[in-house]
């Protein structure tokens, strides 16, 4: 009988290490957050317009009337929608008005997300930051640039787009056609251009980086680099309308919204071979499932908030005391408080993208007009608690870094 006592004790004991261990975080069931909490993007994103916020509401109305926004808009609170908006037009030219569900080429924004599959790779042991480029594509005519100094902008390469959009027009290539990540990589390895900088001297954001890692993506996993962040980002957030689109794959993006360049409608862009490589853009996404990203970060559904801390962390020289760069984040820091943002702009779309890590405060616009529209949001800012995100606020020059 004690020999039976102690057998079920034992199995009980096993019972209750294997459940203490689920509940670590990192182990956390499907659907379930690392802090023990249902995670339901459905919950998430329920809101009822009748409760929106009438400040913010006459807000945006200004800034679409005024400044000429063009596109939508969502502020979270506390993990709380308090407004949603949809202004003007998806395409000009066939007058669709765009929806809450219309989904946006999300350019630079799509770092945040590469950044985030790059620490989910390193978590995974699947690669080391400090690892060289060499190691993947012994091709690479740069040395000494690491997956550090990608993610931080600090590998010194030239931009890509300017390089690859000369030789295409140069040598008349079929600039409808979109290249590949792998043929980007491989025109490096042929032409060899110049670099901007050696590794590692200075930070220099470029388009560059964001395109190696995604290469470098699909390289360790074997999967294109749609189908790993469909599967390891996308889903697990719960990002529903969330897909990459490349040229390189479709003759035409399966998507409503046109990008209109130069303040104008007249300059709507069509997406040519440029438009092929992705990692540093070619994620399509919502206003909504940006809001969802952002919850599901907080909740330790992708990676660690160990690996967050690093990633939300300045690996660059402040700019005027409050800018910097972590690994896929653009970030702003003063005393007690920290945002963590990016920006985007491309082929006629221009966004950003604010997670306010004190004050739980997330702001989304996502904009298909190109013009100083999104330089206009300082009461925005104040109204929702969120610090004044802009750099030209802190020394009057009205600046901004742009994509």
């Amino acid at each position: 009988m004690r020999q039976v006592c102690t057998t079920v004790i034992s199995i009980a004991f096993s019972v209750l290490s294997l459940a203490a261990c689920k509940s670590k975080p990192g182990h956390n069931k499907p659907g379930e957050a690392d802090n023990g909490k249902p995670f339901d993007p459905v919950t998430i994103l329920k809101y009822d317009p009748k409760d929106e916020d009438k400040k913010i509401d006459e807000f945006m109305q200004h800034l679409h009337k005024v400044s000429g926004f063009n596109g939508n808009v969502l502020v979270a609170k506390k993990g709380k929608i308090v407004y949603e908006g949809a202004f003007g037009w998806a395409n000009h030219l066939t007058r669709d008005s765009l929806k809450l569900s219309s989904q946006f080429e999300l350019a630079s924004v799509t770092k945040t997300m590469t950044g985030t599959a790059i620490m989910q790779l390193w978590e995974r042991g699947k690669i080391k930051l400090d690892q060289d480029v060499r190691d993947f594509f012994p091709d690479f005519p740069y040395e000494g640039v690491t997956i550090r100094l990608l993610l931080t902008h600090r590998s010194g390469m030239m931009n890509y787009v300017y390089f690859v959009d000369n030789i295409y027009r140069t040598q008349h290539l079929n600039q409808k056609k979109g290249l590949t990540n792998q043929e980007a990589m491989e025109l490096i390895a042929k032409y060899k251009p110049a670099r901007f900088n050696k590794p590692n001297a200075s930070f220099l954001y470029n388009n560059s980086n964001f395109m190696v890692l995604g290469a470098i993506i699909e390289k360790v996993t074997g999967q294109t680099y749609s189908d790993y962040m469909k599967e390891n980002i996308f889903k697990p957030a719960g990002m529903t309308h969330t897909a990459v689109y490349s040229k390189a794959v479709y003759d035409k993006i399966p998507v409503d919204v046109v990008g209109h360049d130069r303040n104008s409608w007249k300059y709507s862009v069509a997406q040519n071979f440029l438009d092929g490589p992705v990692g540093d853009k070619g994620i399509y996404s919502t206003v909504a499932d940006l809001f969802v990203f952002d919850q599901a970060l907080k909740a330790g559904k992708l990676i660690k908030p160990a690996t967050q801390d690093s990633a939300y962390t300045a690996h660059n020289p402040m700019i005027r005391g409050h800018f910097s760069y972590g690994y896929g984040w653009r970030i702003f820091e003063s005393p007690g408080q920290k945002v963590v943002y990016h920006t985007g702009w491309w082929h006629g779309f221009r966004h950003i993208y604010l997670r306010d890590m004190k004050n739980d405060v997330t702001i989304v616009l996502l904009g298909n007009m190109v013009n100083g529209s999104l330089l206009h949001l300082d009461d925005l800012f104040k109204m929702t608690g969120m610090p004044v995100v802009r750099k030209g606020a802190y020394n009057g020059s009205g600046d901004t870094a742009e994509d």
